[in-house]
């Protein structure tokens, strides 16, 4: 009998890499690689330090991702993928998996997450949904399952454009 307490959370590790793949793709399918939030994956590396795998008896079971990139001018983190294997959801993982990864952005300064997802799982976690056509996505996207979580109380109020990488400040 899996039971939460009998799981490890942990910081992403490069190790974990192969696993967490698979993992999206028992999840996702195929057809993730042609979803709006892939092309926001594929603008910028994710952040393994704001990053988080669950393992039981040693095995990735689930990971969440955080990738840094930009709404317009605002510095934002997109959640994903977030993803279980199928005999361990609903059992709490995941949303220890998102707990972790609000934590680390709350403790590295970042002001906002958003992600694509259900609101019914997301919503009970602290996303709000945003007026359609605040966040432009690279490619379509259902805009009511566009969700933020401010990390810093009226954050969301800055967004508004395309996603895109965030620029670097030069010193």
């Amino acid at each position: 009998m899996f039971l939460l307490s009998d799981v490890r959370f942990l910081p992403e590790a490069p190790e974990h890499s192969a696993a967490i793949e698979a993992i999206a793709d028992e999840a996702f399918g195929p057809g993730r690689f042609a979803r709006a939030a892939e092309r926001v994956r594929e603008m910028a590396p994710h952040a393994a330090t704001l990053s988080f795998v669950a393992l039981f008896e040693g095995t990735v079971i689930g990971s969440v991702r955080l990738t840094p990139v930009a709404i317009g001018n605002v510095p934002v983190l997109m959640l994903g993928p977030l993803a279980v294997r199928p005999s361990f959801k609903n059992r709490g993982a995941g949303k220890a998996l998102m707990r972790l990864a609000e934590r680390a952005a709350r403790a590295a300064g970042e002001r906002l997450i958003f992600l694509v997802g259900d609101p019914p799982y997301y919503e009970p976690l602290g996303y709000r949904p945003v007026p359609p056509g605040t966040i432009v996505m690279p490619g379509p996207v259902d805009q009511r399952r566009v969700l933020v979580l401010p990390l810093v109380e009226g954050a969301e109020a800055e967004l508004a454009g395309a996603v895109q990488p965030r620029r670097q400040v030069s010193a």
